[in-house]
Order: C-alpha cells, then structure tokens, then sequence
C-alpha cells in the first residue's frame, strides 16, 4: 500500500519542479501563479500575485473556465512546503498541460529565503 510520501515521490518524478533561485524569473514568466493550499492558509499569507483554487479544487476549476483551458498557459503551482503542488502539477500534467511548473519547498522555503509574501496586517489599538 502506498503512503503519502510514496504518491508524492512518484509525481515529482513526472513533473519539473523549480527551485528558489530560478523561482523569481519563473513567477514572472507564468501567465499564473496558483497557490493551492486551503483558504486558511492562503489567507494567512501568500506569494504576491498569486490566485487561490484549493488542490481540491483545481481541476474542476481548470475545466470549467474558459480563460484557464488553454493548455499552453505557464503555470506555477505552490504550497506550504510542495507536496501537494506536486500532486497538482502532476494531475494538470495528466489533463494534457505543458507548462505547470511546481515551487521546490513551496512557501516555507520562499520565505525562509526572504522572500516577499502578502499576509493581513492587524490594526494597531493604542
């Protein structure tokens, strides 16, 4: 029987992940960035530019709007640490996209590189 690890594992070995130092010039290449952690976690912050469809979601978004049904879109797919990024682009690769890249440590490793995320700001109550 096959764990997480093990349907992870396999997937990356069919997709093409970017690591960090190509992450930037990849983000601004793709005509989207798509965080497909839960809303909680989106929320809470995120990759500037990013759009939020939970991994659960993803497929059903693909297929249901028009603007994302070209399979020639780049794609950059993220979460907390590319787990479930990498089952997504795994399954994009199944539905025939040919550009879906997957964020290599997703967005633990984007931030523990510096790098800018989006997160709500609380008032300040003096």
């Amino acid at each position: 029987m096959k764990s997480a690890h093990d349907l992870v594992a396999a997937a990356r070995s069919r997709i093409d992940e970017v690591d960090l130092p190509q992450a930037d010039a990849a983000i601004r290449a793709a005509d989207l960035l798509i965080d497909v952690r839960e809303a909680d976690e989106f929320s809470a912050a995120h990759i500037p530019g990013a759009v939020h469809i939970p991994r659960g979601l993803l497929e059903f978004r693909l297929s249901n709007e028009p603007q994302l049904a070209n399979r020639d879109l780049r794609l950059v797919l993220y979460c907390k640490n590319s787990g479930r990024s990498a089952l997504a682009a795994d399954a994009l690769r199944e539905m025939g996209y040919r550009q879906v890249l997957s964020l290599a440590g997703g967005i633990d490793a984007w931030q523990a590189a510096g790098h800018d995320v989006l997160a709500p700001s609380l008032p300040e109550f003096d």
